[in-house]
């Protein structure tokens, strides 16, 4: 693909990441947000997508059962697009999709499931800022209005269902991204941005991939080969499951991937703080 860059050392991907040109202010900030994928073959389809050709036909039947079945308390505003955070914070199959704005969460994700080391990753990175000029006239303006880089809960409160929002689709295709409520440590941990399409028919990759849309995105190969190396200075930098999925959870999906085998013959990791 003509917007991969492949890279060959952990020199080279920090390179790629941060290649961050100085703002009008000064300041050195990046406009992409990243998402991290073990297998590069992978595209951006949603979960939803995922559960199989039927998918557009039960995403509002799985929505107001989510809302129906939670518990009192548990889902504390009605907006539409807080709805559809908690729902995918919890799993549920949605049209959102997962990003961050911090590079090394991403290369985390992109490394994270030992049982796809014989497959290259990959990271995504989307320009927001290029993002947001393709929006519709009334998103750009709030934007504009609010001088804000993504959207929060509140700016969207005037779509109060996936029908109003779907509407938009008719002046074109976009992409929008979101920042999703502070639920809990997990979310802010992360840098959690989450991004939805207006018809959950559409798929990114391929919208990404048009001449005409190509400029917002690029994206990076990991070799499979440098994928312990990278898992390995990760866990060095504290960027494991232990912070990104605080608790007792966390914790132990980081003990079983550190204390589990690696890349040598039956070799076991260094107990944490240790040295082999």
């Amino acid at each position: 693909m003509e917007n991969d860059r492949r890279v060959q050392s952990w020199g080279e991907l920090q390179d790629a990441l941060y290649d961050i040109e100085l703002t009008k202010h000064g300041r050195y900030r990046s406009n992409y947000v990243y998402r991290g994928v073990d297998n590069c073959s992978w595209g951006l389809e949603t979960s939803l997508q995922r559960l199989g050709p039927h998918y557009a036909d039960v995403e509002g039947s799985l929505l107001r059962n989510f809302l129906k079945y939670a518990a009192e308390g548990e889902i504390s505003q009605n907006a539409l697009f807080f709805k559809l955070a908690i729902a995918q914070h919890h799993g549920l199959p949605t049209r959102v999709l997962d990003w961050t704005t911090a590079p090394r969460v991403a290369i985390h994700f992109a490394t994270a499931d030992e049982r796809l080391y014989d497959q290259d990753g990959a990271i995504w990175c989307v320009d927001v800022a290029k993002a947001r000029d393709r929006l519709p006239a009334e998103l750009r303006e709030t934007l504009e209005l609010e001088k804000a880089f993504l959207f929060s809960i509140e700016m969207l409160e005037k779509f109060e269902t996936l029908v109003d929002f779907d509407r938009l689709h008719e002046q074109g295709e976009f992409i929008l991204f979101f920042e999703p409520p502070s639920l809990d440590d997990r979310i802010v941990n992360q840098g959690a941005v989450l991004s939805v399409l207006p018809d959950p028919k559409r798929h990114l990759k391929a919208y990404l991939e048009r001449p005409e849309a190509s400029e917002l995105y690029r994206r990076i190969i990991i070799p499979k080969e440098l994928k312990w190396e990278i898992r390995d200075k990760l866990d060095q930098d504290n960027v494991t499951e232990r912070m990104l999925f605080p608790g007792l959870d966390g914790t132990c999906r980081w003990l079983r991937r550190y204390y589990g085998e690696g890349p040598g013959a039956g070799g076991t990791a260094a107990a944490p703080g240790s040295r082999p």
